[in-house]
């Protein structure tokens, strides 16, 4: 995808093996259904069955087996429904975090109800300019601008899509 890479060797782990969710104790269609940690982690990753893992934007790995996101990466607060996201950049110069960042967003607003509150935050102490991403990441403005973008909405959608093989 891109041509000079900002981390050449990047270290690929081993993909954890999925839990499986227990389904709710509650048969009653009118209660509010609670989300958990899980349930975040699948939509990141498999959504639908024919939707892969979110890819890196400079490499042909997903951000789990780079360890960019991982389960425990997602926090969830069910009072009132809000739902954060912690990744960890390759590298603290990492200037794709944007949109690696923008691509999580992206992928919980088509997923998630539009009352869910998503944060999309970078790791505390793993990039250079972690206060700047956090405010960019997080301001509606600037997410809503960055996807009035063509080409850097072609390369969301890239990361986005399903993988061969």
């Amino acid at each position: 995808m891109v041509m000079g890479l900002i981390n050449a060797n990047p270290v690929v782990h081993e993909r954890k093996e999925r839990r499986t969710r227990q389904a709710p104790e509650s048969t009653d269609e009118t209660a509010v259904e609670l989300i958990d940690q899980l349930e975040i982690f699948d939509i990141l990753f498999i959504v639908f069955p024919h939707i892969r893992d979110i890819r890196d934007p400079e490499h042909p790995y997903s951000l789990e087996e780079l360890n960019v996101v991982s389960e425990d990466s997602v926090e969830i607060s069910n009072e009132p429904i809000h739902v954060r996201v912690t990744f960890t950049p390759t590298v603290e110069h990492c200037s794709m975090a944007t949109l690696i960042g923008l691509c999580l967003r992206v992928k919980l607003m088509r997923s998630l109800p539009p009352h869910y509150k998503v944060d999309i935050r970078v790791a505390p102490g793993s990039h250079a300019t972690e206060a700047a991403l956090n405010k960019q990441l997080n301001d509606k403005e600037h997410v809503a601008a960055a996807l009035e973008n063509s080409n850097l909405l072609d390369t969301v959608e890239e990361c986005l899509s399903p993988t061969l093989g």
